[in-house]
């Protein structure tokens, strides 16, 4: 099939539960077995889960006594940052091998866009084994990936044949590859927006795509116009090295539930001195504050304002954040609470595509 807009070679390379996997390859002893890095203390959360303790429903993001409760043999392991940088830049250093345009996502995958890659190779499919290949070989660690047209597609496609594994999506098999995909598949589409997906009808790829722009702004507002693209193979946002923060933030999870604003207010002083420090650190300034509250029952709740003028100051910061919180009587004692400035002074208008690249047509066998 030919689409009016410019086909890239991209691979999205993702590790194969990365925290967990280098605690495993660093202790033998571990090998094998259900680990959870992170989630041993009293309030602890899960950072990351070993595929054998995945079998029991532990998660990243999940509360270790909930974890614990899953998977009774689970064994909780302290989480070690400076080591998983330390194998994350020993990995980018493969990706650079192959080409410039390496847009990193986290400490545990990229995009790496190789239309033209330093190696000369056509074939993104061979690039994406050689480079879990040498990863292997240089880490002892195990990645996956996915490889396609667009940044949209590759993300996708990289949870294919998790772990360790990898699929291809060529440019003519693009369009029947999402017609036939479960919605939950999609990038970007939470439980929460799957299940109102459901309600509407909206089962596959091919659901999506039978659905107008005006039903889709009408149900889903701005991301309306983003599932009516993404499911007909329309994803034009490039490969950027190096990506600008959309928002920056901190928070903290408390020892105890907090049940009352007053008690909260030390807590987020602490949390305003934290950020402005990143801010200061990035030199960067954003006009909406978002406070984030996850309560005791682990649901989560955010209030938002933005403010005319661009602010990066803990006081500032401090005042809206309180506004917030006494915006609305609390629904329930509070383990949770995290500060974030969006709406960034780094932010720039997105450039269009001119008429000219999108006519552009490459030619090429993935």
């Amino acid at each position: 099939m030919d689409f009016d807009f410019p086909l890239r070679k991209i691979i999205h390379v993702d590790m194969d539960a990365f925290y967990a996997s280098v605690e495993q390859h660093d202790d033998p002893e571990l090998k094998g077995k259900p680990i959870a890095v992170g989630g041993g203390s009293k309030r602890g959360v899960v950072s990351a889960a070993s595929y054998e303790a995945r079998k029991y429903g532990v998660r990243s993001a999940m509360a270790g006594s909930i974890a614990r409760r899953n998977c009774p043999d689970l064994i909780f392991v302290k989480p070690r940052f400076d080591r998983y940088k330390e194998v994350s830049q020993q990995i980018r250093s493969i990706f650079f091998e192959y080409t410039d345009l390496v847009e990193p996502l986290s400490l545990d995958e990229a995009y790496l866009d190789v239309t033209e890659n330093k190696k000369g190779n056509p074939s993104a499919t061979l690039i994406a084994k050689e480079i879990r290949q040498k990863i292997l070989e240089k880490t002892g660690l195990t990645a996956s990936a996915g490889i396609s047209i667009n940044k949209f597609i590759a993300k996708v496609a990289s949870d294919y044949n998790k772990p360790n594994g990898q699929k291809t999506v060529n440019p003519e098999e693009v369009i029947d590859f999402l017609e036939n995909l479960d919605i939950r598949k999609f990038y970007g589409v939470g439980k929460v927006t799957a299940e109102k997906m459901y309600r509407l009808g909206i089962f596959t790829g091919k659901d999506l795509k039978g659905k107008s722009l005006e039903f889709l702004n009408q149900h889903f507002g701005k991301s309306g116009g983003h599932y009516y693209n993404v499911v007909r193979g329309v994803h034009l946002s490039s490969v950027k090295p190096h990506r600008i923060p959309k928002s920056v933030g901190a928070e903290r999870t408390f020892f105890e539930n907090l049940s009352s604003e007053i008690f909260m207010l030390e807590k987020l002083e602490n949390i305003a001195n934290e950020l402005e420090r990143r801010l200061q650190k990035s030199k960067i300034a954003g006009k909406t504050v978002t406070l984030k509250i996850k309560y005791s029952d682990f649901t989560l709740q955010t209030r938002s304002k933005t403010l005319p003028y661009f602010i990066a100051s803990k006081d500032l910061i401090l005042e809206t954040a309180k506004e917030l919180l006494y915006q609305s009587t609390l629904e329930n004692s509070v383990r949770l609470l995290g500060i974030s400035l969006a709406n960034l002074n780094t932010e720039k208008e997105k450039e269009q595509p001119t008429k000219e690249s999108v006519l552009v047509q490459l030619k090429f066998d993935f």
